[in-house]
């Protein structure tokens, strides 16, 4: 194959197919010098997969590659790596009880000492804006934390081609607008960049190409600027995106109240004097930067921490004291932010995953024993009623795609019917079309008469559902305010932790913001 002007990566055909589903068939793209090229597609659509057979994790069946005009067909991500190739992956993989500089040094033939590669951490961390400190075990940081430690982990490798794989996921827009200010400098240097992300907007903003994929093949390549996001979308799933019904809600009695919910501090975040009162038939909305207690606050209202202080009273029962298990059969669930590892165990089934937390509310073990039937067809409506892209019920959760698993996820826990339903990180990862079925749904939830508290740090997500929003900060709640009205500067006060303070009481000198008085859709 000739070394086309400017082409750092080409593929020609390639084909993957597992039992059941064809997941790539006859896909060719190429990658540019100095371009980010975005890779787009639903979840289920074949992206995951393709990154994988180029990153050698996944040997294809037929097709084939180049690399900088060479054969370039990896048997492993060592060789990959050590062809120029790197790889920031969605679902983390770190190991929780070992340090920033232990984590990187794994993934290094030849790591340096360990004090010399502590500083250029710090130092290529802070020139990315993404600080870091080496010595932090991995399991007293935040997802967001987390994330800076796999992209730091792959930009000291200098790679030819970098694939990212949803890497703002878990960034607040000033950490997203710093990397991205970082790959532009990559890729001025000439680093090939595949980039892999649902947030349409960023792509539109952010990349030079777009290769479109629909159920396995390529459908289209084109320059984002070129299009709405609304276009880009269509493109996507083959047709006209639905928009948000926020119809037929109305507000009942409070359903939920907690109290001065406060817990120790550990390795996370303690919560302080947490106070909330949720009413049947609303979303309410809780915003903040990375590792400011979402976590904990989710783990809080699960039951899967127990706080010492404070109560916290559904419906007029005292659940304060009461694990996962009772609040779940009581009417209050929750969806953690890990989907794969927490929310999901990755070799278990989909019925079995279902199994885990409906077991209860549905019915599904009678007599100390499980039944099996009734599980499978539980996990089946699941499945169907929110698309879920997966040959059947028996699959394991780690084979599905990071969007499909989080439907799963979110709708193993609103198919229950809870009383109130605590979600965090709702559509993480999740395409546009998903994205706006999971929204729907929780939204339905409320308009049936749950109460719904949606912990997100996408504002725009939390300005389209919420009906109050409230801020996290250093494991502080402020108060609650409606929706409607707030202005971007506010709500930046209020992420910063100035709750309650207008932007004129920090500055006199400053104009007024203009409200939101819409929500994106």
């Amino acid at each position: 194959m000739p070394d086309d002007q400017g082409v750092v990566f080409r593929a020609e055909g390639l084909g993957k197919t597992y039992p059941g589903v064809r997941a790539n068939d006859d896909v060719s793209f190429d990658v540019r010098a100095g371009e980010i090229h975005a890779l787009l597609g639903e979840n289920g659509a074949g992206k995951s997969t393709l990154v994988k057979m180029v990153y050698g994790l996944v040997r294809p069946d037929q097709g084939a590659m180049w690399l900088s005009g060479a054969p370039y067909a990896p048997a492993d991500p060592r060789a990959a790596r050590a062809a120029g190739v790197a790889m920031v992956f969605q679902h983390f993989s770190l190991f929780d009880a070992l340090t920033v500089a232990e984590n990187v040094a794994l993934g290094m033939e030849n790591p340096p000492p360990r004090r010399l590669l502590s500083e250029r951490i710090r130092r290529v961390s802070q020139e990315y804006g993404l600080p870091l400190n080496p010595a932090r075990r991995i399991g007293a940081l935040s997802a967001g934390e987390r994330q800076r430690v796999e992209i730091v982990r792959c930009l000291l490798q200098n790679p030819r081609l970098l694939i990212m794989d949803e890497p703002t996921s878990v960034l607040t827009p000033q950490e997203s607008d710093l990397l991205f200010a970082t790959l532009r400098k990559l890729a001025d240097q000439g680093t090939a960049i595949l980039y892999i992300s649902h947030k349409l907007e960023e792509i539109r903003t952010h990349c030079d190409r777009a290769t479109i994929l629909r159920h396995g093949k390529v459908v289209a390549t084109a320059n984002p600027r070129d299009h709405s996001a609304r276009e880009l979308a269509a493109m996507m799933v083959g047709g006209e995106m639905r928009r948000i019904d926020r119809s037929g809600r109305t507000q009942g009695a409070p359903v939920l109240h907690i109290r001065d919910l406060s817990t120790p501090p550990g390795d996370g975040v303690a919560l302080k004097s947490i106070t909330i009162e949720l009413r049947a038939g609303e979303v309410l909305g809780i915003g903040g930067v990375a590792g400011n207690g979402q976590e904990e606050l989710l783990s809080a209202l699960s039951g899967e921490i127990v706080s010492p202080t404070g109560t916290v009273v559904m419906d007029g029962a005292d659940l304060s004291q009461l694990g996962p298990d009772r609040r779940r059969l009581a009417g209050l669930s929750a969806a953690p932010e890990d989907r794969l590892g927490h929310a999901a165990v990755p070799g278990m089934s989909l019925a079995d995953n279902a199994l885990l937390t409906a077991a209860g509310r549905e019915g599904l073990v009678r007599a100390g024993m499980i039944d099996r039937p009734r599980t499978r067809e539980f996990a089946r409506r699941v499945i169907d009623a929110f698309d879920v892209r997966t040959p059947n019920e028996l699959t394991a959760a780690a084979a599905l795609s990071g969007g499909n698993l989080q439907k799963f996820v979110i709708g193993r826990e609103i198919m229950q019917a809870p009383r109130v339903l605590a979600v965090n990180q709702p559509t993480w990862g999740v395409d546009a079309g998903a994205a706006a079925a999971v929204r729907q749904a929780l939204l339905n939830l409320a308009r049936d008469g749950a109460g719904v508290i949606v912990i997100s740090q996408d504002l725009d997500e939390l300005l389209e559902l919420s009906d109050r929003f409230a801020a996290l900060n250093e494991g502080r709640l402020s108060e609650p305010r409606p929706t409607e009205g707030l202005t971007l500067d506010e709500i930046g006060l209020m992420l910063g932790g100035a709750h309650g303070m207008r932007v004129a009481e920090i500055d006199p000198s400053a104009p007024e913001a203009p409200a939101l008085d819409g929500v994106a859709t």
